[in-house]
């Protein structure tokens, strides 16, 4: 398979985030390409990640399958055979598409993210460990690092086009959209997150926590869109290594930000753009990483595409 470090297709292009380029195909649909871009402290690297943008999109493809009695979204198929029927001037652009392009329906971005978390890990802990808070809001004390909740997080927040987004209250999410859609978002966010956890534990892997997203159609039913349940917008454990009061190995972009860390330690890398060259080593490890997680939760191999 190809490695795709940006796509170039003609179609207006609607957006270029730091993994995918979205292009509109008319006034219904979008045409969403996952590259094999990786970041991480929210700088882009260099390299890429061989296969990476396969993974988050047959993953994805994998849960708004399953996942589809839980309420409508905007997948229509990730399948380029199907694409280049339905977009003909993409024919040449087939192999380029292979794995990695999904057809979806247009939908307007709710303007936040509806993070759930099942365990306290992240910047969730970082901010218990001084404050005992979670966006200002009190949680039960004593709880140890990577520790389970009694039952999981409903924790939203704003969207950042760069640097961090930051966790805000459920109160301040329903002064902007209002209590019945912040209900109806957080009883939906829930319901996937609660079922998709259940699959994938009884595949080996603890998802930790996770975002979701949502758009609003032109008929106002709320669609879940974007990536779902993939090792970008998650955190997965390993279930058999997992052990509370300590950071988890995970099934994502470790062996990247254990490689930038021992960098900036060093005095080596600052943090932000350029980033330094990445070491073939640590490009073959991330990709290994993702590629294990697609074959855990879908019970296959992710397919050798064009």
């Amino acid at each position: 398979m190809t490695v795709l470090t940006a796509s170039r297709l003609p179609l207006p292009l609607w957006r270029r985030g730091k993994v995918r380029e979205v292009y509109e195909v008319d006034d219904t649909r979008l045409l969403l390409v996952a590259s094999d871009r990786v970041s991480a402290f929210d700088v882009v690297m260099a390299e890429p990640v061989p296969r990476k943008g396969a993974v988050l999109t047959q993953l994805s493809a994998f849960w708004f399958r399953m996942l589809g009695h839980l309420g409508p979204h905007h997948f229509l198929t990730a399948d380029a055979g199907e694409i280049v029927r339905e977009i003909p001037r993409l024919a040449p652009h087939h192999d380029e598409l292979a794995g990695r392009a999904m057809l979806v329906s247009r939908a307007a971005p709710v303007a936040f993210e509806c993070v759930i978390r099942g365990f306290i890990s992240g910047s969730a802990w970082v901010e218990y460990r001084t404050s005992g808070t979670l966006a200002d809001q009190r949680l039960p004390p004593g709880l140890s690092e990577s520790e389970r909740f009694p039952a999981p997080v409903f924790s939203p927040a704003t969207k950042a086009e760069s640097g961090h987004d930051e966790n805000v209250t459920e109160a301040a999410m329903a002064a902007v959209l209002g209590e019945q859609r912040t209900e109806e978002l957080k009883a939906r966010s829930l319901a996937l997150f609660q079922a998709g956890s259940a699959h994938a534990e009884s595949r080996g892997i603890i998802i930790a926590d996770t975002k979701f997203e949502f758009g609003v159609s032109a008929a106002d039913e709320v669609l879940l869109i974007d990536e779902v349940l993939t090792p970008d917008s998650s955190r997965f454990w390993p279930k058999d290594r997992y052990a509370p009061g300590r950071a988890q190995p995970s099934f994502d972009k470790q062996p990247l930000r254990d490689y930038l860390t021992g960098i900036k330690s060093q005095g080596g890398w600052n943090g932000n753009a350029p980033p330094p060259p990445l070491p073939p080593e640590v490009v073959a490890a991330t990709s290994a990483r993702y590629l294990e997680a697609f074959r855990l939760i879908t019970g296959a191999p992710l397919p050798e595409y064009a």
